[in-house]
């Protein structure tokens, strides 16, 4: 690969508050200098004059690969619905790479996701981080597992009520029960000391449950209710495990509560129809209102719900109800990227980092805004036809 100097665009590098003019060097699918007047000998140069330059937009929850786009039945893997208790799942082992929503938010400037299963289950299996552009989702990985999927609230009750699971309090109990098993099961592995002969009997589920309870990765906490919120955060709590609040609904309601916990929140998805009760608090103040009380926010699709190529959208529908427009963009950008633990090569335009920028004529909340490039790891996968 050539080595790629953009001259001349206003740079948003996701950490400055202010934007300033710069060339980027990229050689090998990293960022390697930023500085003016960059010596472009044996360069590919790209002139982005009157251009802005943002960091690839980072999505921090949702269910895209696994729920195809434009499909029904065959095409939907998000869910496995015979088991309310699945940690051993992985979203690798589903997705599809050629899901034409993936190149759709890909040249929409959507270059990082995190995916994986949905919230039918009360522990739903792993979610992944991953490129949105490639042929094999082994390539397109950028960690895996970045978290362990678990829900609260109406949806496990919607997938199991008749047989098993009927109230909230049913959802913590199994919850419980099944972190008391793999801390116990960690403790008989850490106790044998690597010695096959002492090792507990395998345990596919207990052995997935393992990076959560060495804090390797977090729990991923579906609640959108305030009671959801809170017992997620009491069983974190009880178990010494690492947390990110996903979906957060009601988190405007209870900001003094939230601003006091230092758990990651993933804020969305806020274009809805309200068609679940647990939306009909849903407000576009709410990561503004996280935001401004201290709280780490990102704000999410919770693709198919919204479109994955409508992030940058949604994040200006939240500076539209006063969300300070940095946070907003930082929302989509840096701070998914540290909730995922993926920020050493993703999230802001550093040197070091993956060269995933996203060229624009303006704001990427103005809708009249268009996407003049997009590259991901160096490679240019989206350039605006000219008339």
């Amino acid at each position: 690969m050539h080595m790629l100097c953009i001259r001349n665009g206003q740079i948003h590098d996701g950490i400055h508050r202010d934007p300033y003019v710069s060339d980027i060097l990229i050689d090998n699918g990293r960022i390697v200098k930023i500085a003016a007047n960059i010596s472009a000998d044996d360069c590919q140069v790209v002139d982005a004059a009157g251009l802005r330059i943002y960091p690839g937009f980072v999505e921090a929850h949702c269910h895209t690969g696994l729920s195809v786009y434009g499909s029904a039945g065959a095409g939907r893997e998000v869910n496995e619905s015979n088991d309310p208790v699945t940690p051993q799942l992985r979203a690798i082992d589903g997705i599809d790479p050629a899901d034409q929503a993936l190149k759709e938010a890909a040249r929409a400037g959507v270059t990082c996701i995190a995916t994986g299963p949905g919230s039918t289950n009360v522990i739903g299996g792993q979610f992944l981080a991953m490129k949105t552009w490639g042929e094999c989702v082994d390539d397109m990985v950028v960690r895996d597992p970045v978290a362990m999927k678990c829900a609260f609230g109406e949806n496990p009750k919607s997938c199991y009520g008749k047989n098993r699971i009927s109230s909230r309090m049913t959802i913590a109990a199994i919850l419980r029960d099944t972190l008391s098993k793999a801390q116990r099961y960690m403790q008989k592995v850490d106790a044998a000391q690597g010695d096959p002969a002492k090792l507990p009997p395998y345990d596919q589920k207990m052995e997935a449950l393992l990076p959560v309870m060495r804090k390797e990765i977090p729990l991923k906490a579906h609640a959108h209710q305030r009671n959801d919120i809170f017992t997620a955060i009491r069983i974190a709590k009880e178990f010494d495990l690492k947390l990110t609040l996903e979906h957060v609904t009601e988190g405007h309601l209870i900001v003094d509560k939230l601003s006091k916990v230092d758990y990651p929140m993933a804020v969305g998805p806020s274009f809805s129809d309200g068609m679940k009760i647990e939306y009909s608090r849903r407000d576009w103040s709410t990561a503004g209102v996280l935001a401004k009380a201290g709280c780490r926010v990102s704000i999410v699709t919770d693709a198919p719900v919204i479109p994955l190529w409508h992030l940058p959208m949604c994040a200006g529908y939240a500076v539209k109800a006063g969300m300070d427009p940095f946070a907003a963009l930082q929302a989509i950008t840096i701070n998914p990227a540290r909730q995922l633990g993926i920020e050493d090569r993703v999230g802001s335009l550093e040197v070091g980092k993956d060269a995933d920028l996203v060229l624009m004529d303006g704001s990427p909340f103005a809708i009249e805004t268009a996407v003049h490039r997009v590259y991901i790891n160096g490679s240019c996968i989206f350039e605006k036809k000219t008339v």
